[in-house]
């Protein structure tokens, strides 16, 4: 049973409880969040997941993307990225593979970290089929349904699937004024299924067959956003939303079905947009946890754009977003290394750490509050460990260590805190 149909029938699950400690909040309420669908608790029933949760009252939680393509490949290297997203916070890992080695490299993942684990199911679909040497228009109708059971059965807690992609849909982006088009790698596969066999999306068209699969296996469902903008000049406009009202009719029947759903959203959006953007996605799609990528507030700083998403995330996850998917400098480059991914997590671990000041989450404010009281006291240790990135704090203060324990190379004997202290004592 999901922890959606089992919080509807007023059972508090071991998940619950877990997560109702950790986060620091009253658990019969927590119960009444995932009962309502405004909270999820990705754990697939096959597995032993640390729960996690994401939603409504709680932290904001962000995820890290790794995995191979077919230019390059390398499970040592993946396994090295998972230990440094692990490391620097990262709440959910998806391992996004398409290469040959793509079912080795999510076992070894899946053995190796007990936090969620999500897939695009759609990008095995495409592999296996272009493994039969059949191009990836050419994927049978059930492929995707299959590729989606054996991932439930492995042990995935969530999928992205794009099933607001439509033949509508696609008109709407024919008949809008983009610059960019379809930029999602899911939704471009879709997209470009259903015109070459001229077909609605299997995705949507037997969406209550994907409820029944992901019921059994309790796999939390993450509606892709297949048409979010892929550069400012095309946020916000008919195509995304015309999308987006599809989700929120499906996170509806999701919940009926005791499927517990989450919806993704948008890429590239100015940052006086993003707050709009979070709000319509909660109306539209009744409340239910939002992830998105970024948003990045700016096209024009390849190379830079973990600190584009930062800003958007920030704001993003002060408006109501609850789950942030990481962007490395890497972005819209080359696949990221593992200094990539460290980067990734760490700026998205800050945007979600601002988010959490923003929506005055009582952990996260006495944990900001103890920062204060370390800086005020020079209490270096406590200031390393309740960094985000301890280690590099710690090695540039003792880098450039000054000459006493009671100030930073910084300003010297010019220190505003010491020099009040000193004269306090005098």
């Amino acid at each position: 049973m999901t922890q959606l149909l089992e919080a509807k029938k007023g059972n508090i699950t071991p998940e619950m409880e877990y997560v109702a400690k950790k986060e620091e909040v009253d658990v019969e309420l927590l119960r009444k969040y995932v009962a309502s669908g405004k909270v999820v608790i990705p754990k697939n029933v096959n597995n032993n997941t640390l729960p996690t949760g994401i939603g409504k009252g709680l932290h904001t939680k962000i995820n890290a993307n790794i995995g191979s393509s077919t230019e390059m490949e390398d499970i040592n290297v993946e396994l090295e990225k998972l230990e440094v997203l692990v490391k620097y916070g990262a709440d959910a890992v998806m391992d996004l593979s398409t290469g040959p080695k793509l079912l080795e490299i999510r076992k070894a993942i899946r053995e190796k970290t007990n936090i969620p684990l999500g897939t695009v199911p759609i990008y095995e679909a495409g592999a296996t089929t272009l493994n039969n040497n059949k191009a990836i228009v050419e994927m049978d109708d059930d492929a995707i349904f299959k590729t989606i059971t054996n991932q439930a059965k492995e042990g995935v807690d969530f999928i992205t699937v794009h099933c607001g992609i439509t033949k509508d849909s696609i008109q709407s982006v024919k008949d809008s004024e983009r610059l960019m088009g379809i930029v999602s790698r899911g939704g471009a596969l879709t997209a470009a299924w259903i015109m070459h066999n001229e077909k609605e999306n299997p995705l949507h068209k037997d969406f209550d067959y994907l409820l029944e699969i992901c019921l059994e296996h309790d796999v939390t469902l993450s509606l892709g956003d297949g048409l979010r903008p892929g550069c400012i000049h095309d946020a916000t406009d008919i195509a995304q939303i015309r999308e987006l009202t599809t989700l929120g009719k499906l996170v509806k029947r999701s919940k009926e079905a005791g499927v517990q759903v989450m919806v993704e959203g948008p890429g590239h959006v100015p940052i006086i947009q993003v707050k709009a953007n979070m709000q319509i996605q909660k109306t539209i799609c009744d409340d239910a946890p939002f992830y998105v990528l970024g948003p990045l507030v700016t096209d024009i700083a390849p190379g830079y754009d973990h600190i584009t998403a930062a800003i958007g995330g920030s704001i993003a996850g002060a408006s109501g977003a609850d789950f942030l998917c990481y962007v490395t400098p890497a972005e819209h480059l080359c696949i990221p290394n593992v200094e990539h991914v460290k980067q990734g997590v760490i700026a998205s671990k800050i945007a979600a750490e601002v988010s959490d000041v923003a929506k005055g989450i009582p952990s996260t404010m006495k944990k900001e509050k103890e920062m204060a009281i370390a800086r005020e006291n020079f209490d270096w240790e406590k200031q390393f460990e309740l960094a985000i990135d301890g280690e590099t704090a710690r090695s540039y203060f003792e880098n450039a260590k000054a000459k006493e324990d009671e100030m930073c190379s910084m300003c010297g004997d010019f220190c505003a805190i010491k020099m009040v202290k000193d004269h306090e004592k005098n």
